[in-house]
């Protein structure tokens, strides 16, 4: 049996879900698979930011934490747990104009949540869903390279400051590619792209994108504002 080793000493990041969750939603869950896709699910979705949240079905196949966490490691696995998911009404799916799975959405079960899925339906794409459903900084560093220290949770929030959220999101690909899982190595290849240039530079974040990322944070999804 792998044991847990306890929770490290010092800050640590929490993690915000509605009492539902555990309340209503658990105690109906009979399936290990479908149980542990929810709680990841919904973890994930509460560290975007934005006013609409979603994962893409390319993000769940390729996230190694959900996946090896699963009864059976497989996509076979991952597919039966989504599958059952949708049918309990925890998630909602909708797919992108192109009708591929690879291009499937879901959201949680929210009043935001069910309002996007409602406005595509009607052949609406909202706005939001451009910029949303891509993973902060912190979740790429936990998927990537491990638990989060207060020390490094500084470092990030001033990188997400100081790159544009696609450099970032590459920088951790090009890392992973390279079986380089250090956060030292992911800010190189950052500070690298700064001084040497990435294709088209992007502006550094405005005044309000800051206000903006309190506001509709880590619980905007389950608040009204």
């Amino acid at each position: 049996m792998k044991t847990f080793s306890g929770f490290p000493s010092g800050q640590v990041r929490i993690v915000g879900l509605p009492e539902a969750v555990f309340t209503e939603l658990v105690p109906l869950i009979n399936d290990l698979a479908e149980l542990k896709l929810t709680l990841h699910v919904l973890w994930r979705l509460g560290r975007q930011t934005g006013k609409v949240r979603y994962l893409r079905h390319a993000d769940l196949l390729q996230d190694q934490v959900l996946l090896s966490g699963l009864p059976a490691p497989s996509a076979a696995t991952l597919e039966q747990a989504l599958a059952r998911a949708i049918e309990r009404g925890t998630l909602l799916a909708v797919e992108r104009p192109t009708g591929a799975l690879a291009d499937a959405l879901y959201f949680a079960n929210t009043p935001k949540g069910r309002a996007a899925v409602e406005a595509i339906a009607r052949g609406e794409w909202p706005d939001e869903l451009e910029s949303a459903g891509r993973p902060n900084i912190f979740t790429l560093y936990e998927q990537n390279i491990g638990l989060l220290t207060p020390l490094i949770a500084d470092e990030l929030r001033q990188a997400e400051q100081d790159y544009p959220a696609h450099w970032i999101t590459e920088a951790f690909q090009e890392a992973v590619s390279q079986n380089i899982r250090k956060w030292s190595y992911v800010r190189a290849i950052l500070e690298r792209w700064r001084t040497e240039g990435k294709g088209k530079d992007i502006p550094r974040r405005s005044d309000d994108a800051d206000r903006r990322r309190y506001i509709e944070g880590e619980y905007g999804e389950y608040i009204e504002h």
